[in-house]
């Protein structure tokens, strides 16, 4: 696996994202209480014993910088690392990535300085568990020059990824980015059988959905790259121009996947997480997600009543309080008497001590995070926000999309999302 370099493209706006992503990347959103979105890829490369690891940054990339510094450090006989390269005008180029592969492209000089035989590229803002080794295997065993990962999905879904095609040697025959309609989608319609028999269940799934994972020669990829004109990225020019002249091959994958690129789709796996039978499963021996060790306390419950919830290190919910069908991130402060129900609460990044707690009685501001009385429903609470007593955040008049004054919340996809460090004082109903 040595042979292997990884680069995991974090540089997006990851604008349907806001407003968590407002002051951070995207890879650097929380996820399931304690983890950033980082953290998965990373740990699957590192389960699959690849541990040359860059990371592409561009945008709001201080956070995850600082994340990166603070979690994956190798030791020194290794030979492995996790590196962050960021955006920056050189001499060749004093643009900002325009695409996965003009970003990339303007990081050609470190794949030449690692020198692998293989390039494997990564999305940084997924949420899914793959051993990279049978992706390789299926490349080398095809000995093909580049291998896409694919999935199948229900027509349904497909008109938010790239579908192809394959034949009966898992050689790909043709691409199309986003089909919109039944005639662009037509052509690509894959038989149960063709499926089934690469021992995946159908289960009307009849469409092979690109994941955004991919591994490359590396000769081929600096071909790719370097032909004019030049691609800004993978999807929509690289393999639709070169499919027919390169061998591009693909490899199925069945597992949990789930492309976290929206409000809603956020929302929604969170709260997964927290069900009876998750599908997305952190309880599991096989695949150890990492992240940052944060030497907290264990959680504390004073008589409060949780239900398929899950709650983070370092939290205090307090009595009477009743939590339902949410995940609750790290240091998070509940009141007394509060109903949460599917809300996610990213939790804070400090305690506040007595003093500092005081003086937030003494100013009439909130404290970190839930205030005594609050009902909150189908919300996201950023980091260090503060909620009032008696505050509720039930979307009372039923809009989808509205911008609260001066950005004291957001609603998208009928979600309130109150953004990092908010205010919302006592009483106040949304």
């Amino acid at each position: 696996m040595r042979s292997v370099l990884s680069i995991i493209l974090g540089g997006g706006r990851g604008t349907r994202l806001f407003p968590l992503t407002k002051n951070r990347s995207k890879p650097a959103v929380p996820v399931a209480g304690k983890y950033r979105l980082i953290d998965i890829p990373i740990s699957n490369c590192i389960n699959s014993n690849l541990n040359t690891i860059y990371i592409l940054t561009q945008f709001l990339s201080v956070s995850l910088h600082r994340h990166i510094a603070n979690t994956y450090k190798f030791d020194m006989f290794s030979q492995g690392f996790v590196e962050v390269l960021a955006a920056q005008q050189t001499n060749e180029s004093a643009d900002w990535y325009q695409g996965t592969a003009d970003a990339v492209r303007q990081n050609i000089s470190y794949i030449e300085r690692e020198n692998p035989d293989e390039v494997l590229i990564l999305s940084g803002d997924q949420l899914y568990r793959m051993d990279f080794r049978h992706l390789i295997e299926t490349h080398r065993g095809h000995r093909a020059d580049v291998t896409i990962a694919a999935i199948p999905v229900p027509e349904k879904d497909t008109a938010g990824f790239g579908l192809l095609s394959m034949d009966t040697h898992s050689r790909v025959t043709g691409f199309v980015e986003k089909p919109k309609t039944p005639e662009e989608r037509a052509p690509y319609y894959t038989s149960a059988e063709w499926i089934e028999k690469r021992g995946i269940p159908c289960n009307g799934r009849h469409y092979l959905a690109n994941m955004g994972i991919y591994l490359f020669k590396t000769e081929v990829l600096y071909d790719l790259l370097t032909a004019k004109p030049l691609a800004t990225d993978f999807g929509k020019e690289v393999f639709p121009r070169n499919y027919k002249t390169k061998k591009v091959c693909a490899h199925l994958f069945d597992g949990y996947w789930e492309d976290l690129g929206t409000i809603s789709s956020y929302h929604e796996a969170s709260l997964a997480l927290a069900g009876p039978n998750p599908p997305f499963d952190f309880f599991t021996p096989d695949g150890v997600i990492y992240t940052r060790m944060r030497n907290l306390p264990a959680s504390r419950f004073d008589g409060a009543t949780l239900t398929e919830s899950v709650v983070a290190d370092g939290c205090a919910i307090g009595a009477g309080s009743k939590i339902e069908r949410s995940l609750i991130g790290v240091r998070s402060r509940i009141g007394n008497d509060c109903v949460i129900r599917d809300t996610v609460v990213l939790g804070s990044d400090t305690f506040e001590t007595p003093a500092q707690r005081a003086e937030n009685v003494r100013v009439g501001r909130p404290s970190l995070t839930v205030g005594d009385g609050c009902v909150i429903e189908k919300a996201i609470l950023d980091k260090d926000s503060r909620i009032g007593r008696g505050v509720k955040l039930v979307n009372k008049d039923r809009r989808q999309e509205a911008d609260g004054p001066n950005g004291t919340y957001h609603i998208r996809d009928g979600i309130i999302c109150i953004p990092r460090s908010a205010i919302i004082p006592d009483g106040t109903v949304i």
